[in-house]
């Protein structure tokens, strides 16, 4: 299967090029077919490399992406045209950018999770379970750190973080969070899930799923110290992707978790 990178020149397309390179995804029937890029430039890449995407898609049999909201919108509409399968890891998609995922779904496959990490996604299968495991007097917290170069807050991964802790309790994310910690803010609401964020540095990114009972506590960490992990998830996606009914399907799915 022919794997086409968009971004390929962002922060984790390039890792997702170094690992279809290294040939260990050989086994797995994964190979590089090309990327896509706004400016190629004058580098001197060995692979295929274009700033039409359409190019891209018509060329490759797998998309991944981990670019930005507008663009993962367009690129669903590229793959539901051309009945290529999208593997998005993008984060900050709106409830509108998500349905044109669904809609995509509807002609091809698409793989979605704010997080590609295989840590992360039975992170969050272990707080759907913690909160609906936990009587509904447990006040729940979610904190997430990221380096000082991120854009969107809270992070796709503490939203995601957020829906599981949601599920588990039986409601959904839009009527229970609290994004709003500031000034005189009263006593704590039951039943809410807050939010905290930090930015700073060069943070890959950490998230703590927080569980506060009368006199005991609960904490479910990840933390994320290399990017690679991202790559290796997306093209575990890739592989898992093949053979697959139109639909649309989470990193839990690829995981069976």
């Amino acid at each position: 299967m022919k794997v086409g990178v968009v971004g390929c020149n962002g922060r984790v397309g390039k890792l997702i090029i170094e690992e279809l390179q290294s040939g260990n995804w050989n086994k797995c029937s994964l190979e590089l077919c090309g990327g896509s890029a706004r400016n190629t430039g004058d580098e001197n890449n060995d692979f295929f490399i274009t700033d039409n995407e359409e190019e891209l898609f018509e060329k490759s049999d797998i998309i991944i992406d981990f670019t930005l909201p507008e663009g993962t919108v367009n690129h669903a509409k590229l793959a539901a045209k051309h009945k290529k399968t999208l593997i998005v890891g993008t984060t900050g998609l709106s409830l509108e950018d998500e349905d044109a995922l669904r809609a995509a779904a509807q002609e091809t496959t698409v793989i979605y999770a704010a997080n590609m990490s295989v840590g992360v996604n039975l992170l969050l299968a272990l707080v759907e379970k913690a909160a609906a495991t936990l009587d509904p007097d447990w006040d729940i917290e979610i904190f997430e750190s990221h380096h000082k170069y991120k854009v969107d807050a809270p992070s796709g991964t503490a939203l995601a973080i957020g829906r599981s802790a949601a599920i588990g309790r039986g409601g959904n994310l839009e009527n229970m969070a609290d994004y709003n910690r500031h000034g005189h803010t009263g006593a704590r609401e039951t039943g809410k899930i807050g939010f905290s964020v930090a930015r700073g540095g060069d943070v890959v990114g950490e998230h703590t799923a927080f569980f506060f009972g009368e006199g005991e506590r609960i904490e479910l960490t990840h933390k994320a110290t290399n990017r690679s992990l991202f790559a290796k998830g997306a093209l575990r996606a890739a592989a898992w992707s093949v053979g697959k009914e139109p639909g649309l399907y989470s990193m839990r799915d690829v995981l069976d978790i």
